[in-house]
């Protein structure tokens, strides 16, 4: 039988990693916060925390007690449960642990939580807090397993998506409630009106397809994350998972099947 893996986070990185290795075979849980606020919903499970479910390439993600989450985890449904980490822990007793909340900083994950730990990004250290760390940022080393050492920092510069860094991503004026007036997959001029904090208009920078927004009615600090354009102005893109998110989930998929391989090997010498 697969080791039952946890996954703190069904954003969209995290959703990478978790489609591979449901794909793949392994019993995944995900734990999400009471009230997400992933920009790129569409392709997100832990979105099944504000619909109920969730689907995305092949899979259903289904938001449900932990009681009912047990009833599930050996079918092709991902449960989403919304209960504290260390209660999540103690319920399910995971072998692995993916921390895919991309806080940039640890967010309470511990190398004790399971027999495997890993951490996608910077934030945390392999062989201190966690096992294994995931490359996330774009370029030469994404998706590789590092096994000493931390990711690349955070550089405060979103990727290059279309041509466009900082220009594609839209951040919140202020502190209020967020009221959206546009949909993922819309089309959207530079300049552009695409919702409001409480009474102040937000903006698109530059021409494109909205890949991302925040749920509408969410209440939001100065500089929280709103919007993604997408300058490619590609729909597909904005309802199928990633290649960073894949290549991400690839490396999760390396470093858990290489433990696996380990654990095996050791038990032919004892």
């Amino acid at each position: 039988m697969k080791p039952l893996v946890l996954v703190r986070s069904g954003g969209d990185i995290a959703s990478g990693v978790i489609y591979r290795l449901k794909r793949a075979g392994y019993p995944v849980i995900v734990n999400e916060i009471a009230i997400p606020t992933m920009i790129r919903r569409e392709v997100s499970y832990g979105n099944a925390v504000h619909r109920g479910e969730m689907i995305l390439e092949r899979f259903v993600a289904r938001h449900v007690s932990m009681i009912e989450a047990k009833n599930l985890i050996n079918t092709d449904v991902i449960p989403v449960v919304t209960d504290a980490y260390l209660d999540v822990l103690q319920a399910f007793k995971p072998d692995v642990v993916v921390d895919g909340i991309l806080a940039k900083v640890n967010k309470g994950t511990q190398a004790y939580d399971a027999d495997l730990v890993i951490g996608l990004g910077p934030g945390f250290t392999a062989g201190v807090d966690v096992d294994v760390v995931i490359e996330t940022m774009r370029g030469h080393r994404l998706g590789r397993c590092i096994y000493d050492g931390s990711a690349q920092p955070n550089t405060g510069i979103p990727g290059n998506v279309g041509g466009y860094t900082h220009e594609r991503v839209i951040h919140s004026p202020a502190e209020g409630l967020f009221s959206a007036k546009r949909h993922i997959g819309d089309s959207v001029q530079a300049n552009e009106v695409i919702g409001y904090v409480e009474d102040i208009p937000v903006r698109a920078k530059i021409t494109g397809i909205l890949r991302g927004i925040l749920k509408n009615g969410l209440m939001v600090t100065e500089g929280f994350k709103l919007a993604d354009v997408d300058a490619r102005c590609e729909e597909f893109h904005c309802y199928s998972i990633s290649d960073k998110s894949l290549a991400v989930g690839g490396g999760a998929m390396e470093a858990i099947t290489a433990w696996e391989y380990q654990v095996e090997k050791d038990k032919q010498f004892c």
